[in-house]
């Protein structure tokens, strides 16, 4: 299979290295040498020095024979041009990055006329990941899966007498339960019956939604929260304008502040319940004279890691229950723990995680990058022909570093045991590091659906092994 990725910025650069994981051909166009030369250093790919418009480049490079290019450039519409010249020239499937507020309202459009078969919103995206925390009555960070049936829970433990010193097998109360891995000093373990857990450590719990309230109330009182009823937000971008508007929704009082007085006059006129502030975000008299203290919630999305990181930190200080930050860099994601904000997002893995879906397609219903990217969550349903129906967990023979930590079945939810056998239709939830996706293709290949299907069966169909 060939992928081509129009774009080496961040998210570019990133989906390279996945798809790469995916054992995909990937080429990567760029018209900047400068971050080709980075890419080349680290990633094992194609590069090509060229605009991705440039019809002539990808007659020369064969778009015909590409199974799928991603535009991923800093402008909507040249990904939609680059879409649109790919798909008339051959190219079998395409993906548009598209940002702007208002070409979201025509996306059908825009994807029917102009031939795009799947359009990603990093920024809505990223909105709608820090909305659904800010909604929940925890201050621990969590995913959903399997239509909220399931989560999966980030803790930590700090000097939590309940779980330090304590072997896993040792803890009570935790039956229905299953802890996944432990982040410890910026390194991630997958744990077994006998590990220990230490001060400070950052435990991922996976297993009913229903349960968690008992996990909470063990951690103590701090871990849940009222319902916020006021949040601040630091950036008027696109990800601000799109959470405000969410926020305004559910009838949250929002205070946006903004820098660029424009900017300011323009979500004036787009957000009508919202109280739009103009003035430096990092000025913390003018955040105290807004009432930051009296605020349930902070949020950071300005185009600045460290100044989002650092705000979300001074909001924390100041009394401040919830306290956000959009991240991109992928080498801010050892320290967030020690820094003692909430959450901190990553558009870029949030991104990456809606194409993988895309491209593996079939019954993978969702995939979630989490960790750095150092693992994923992945939820699948169970083919009736795949050989893993009907077989115990303990006689799977799976990796250490990939765990199934929950089953639908027939909308009840089974956290399983090493004799709890897979039947067809199961709705699973696996957790798997990155470097055993390849064990995770070998259990759950996908029959057909999706480029990931295709390249299964293409390959099978030629005798060649999946991973070849």
């Amino acid at each position: 299979m060939k992928a081509m990725i129009v774009g080496a910025g961040k998210l570019g650069a990133k989906l390279a290295e996945f798809l790469i994981a995916e054992n995909i051909d990937v080429t990567v166009m760029d018209s900047n040498t400068r971050v080709l030369e980075r890419l080349n250093e680290h990633l094992d790919v194609l590069t090509v020095v060229a605009n991705g418009i440039d019809i002539r480049m990808m007659r020369e490079l064969g778009i015909e024979g590409y199974d799928l290019l991603v535009g991923s450039t800093e402008n909507d519409e040249t990904n939609t041009l680059i879409c649109t010249l790919a798909k008339k020239l051959g190219c079998k499937q395409t993906i548009a990055r598209i940002r702007n507020p208002e070409y979201m309202q025509q996306i059908d459009f825009i994807k029917t006329e102009l031939g795009i078969d799947h359009i990603i919103n990093p920024d809505l995206a990223t909105a709608i990941a820090m909305e659904k925390y800010l909604l929940k009555s925890y201050s621990f960070y969590t995913d959903e899966f399997a239509s909220g049936k399931v989560q999966m829970v980030d803790f930590d433990v700090a000097d939590n007498k309940e779980f330090v010193g304590m072997r896993i097998m040792d803890l009570k109360g935790l039956d229905t339960l299953l802890i996944t891995a432990i982040s410890r000093d910026g390194n991630l373990i997958i744990p077994n019956g006998s590990t220990e857990i230490l001060k400070g450590d950052i435990i991922h719990i996976i297993g009913k939604s229903n349960e968690i309230e008992k996990v909470s109330k063990r951690l103590g009182d701090d871990y849940r929260t009222k319902l916020i009823r006021s949040a601040m937000i630091l950036g008027g971008g696109n990800v601000g304008y799109y959470l405000a508007q969410r926020l305004e929704r559910n009838k949250i009082q929002v205070t946006l502040v903004e820098q660029d007085k424009k900017r300011c006059q323009e979500l004036s006129e787009l957000l009508d319940n919202v109280l739009i502030i103009h003035g430096d975000g990092t000025d913390i008299h003018l955040l105290e004279e807004e009432n930051l203290s009296g605020m349930d919630a902070f949020i950071g999305v300005t185009g600045f890691d460290e100044e989002n990181l650092l705000m979300a930190l001074m909001a924390k200080q100041s009394g401040v229950r919830k306290s956000v930050a959009k991240i991109s860099r992928s080498n801010y994601i050892k320290i967030i723990d020690r820094l003692k904000i909430d959450a901190a997002i990553n558009p870029v893995y949030i991104t990456a995680s809606s194409i993988l879906k895309y491209v593996r397609g079939g019954k993978v219903v969702s995939v979630s990058l989490l960790l750095g990217g150092n693992a994923e969550v992945t939820e699948i349903i169970i083919d009736k022909e795949l050989p893993c129906v009907g077989k115990k967990l303990i006689d799977l023979g799976m990796p250490k570093g990939m765990i199934i930590g929950a089953i639908v079945r027939d909308n009840d939810v089974i956290i399983p045991k090493g004799n709890t056998e897979l039947m067809a239709n199961d709705r699973i939830v696996v957790f798997c590091l990155s470097e055993n996706l390849a064990g995770l293709k070998m259990f759950f290949k996908p029959k057909k659906g999706g480029l990931f299907g295709e390249l299964w069966n293409r390959n099978k169909s030629a005798g060649k092994p999946a991973d070849s």
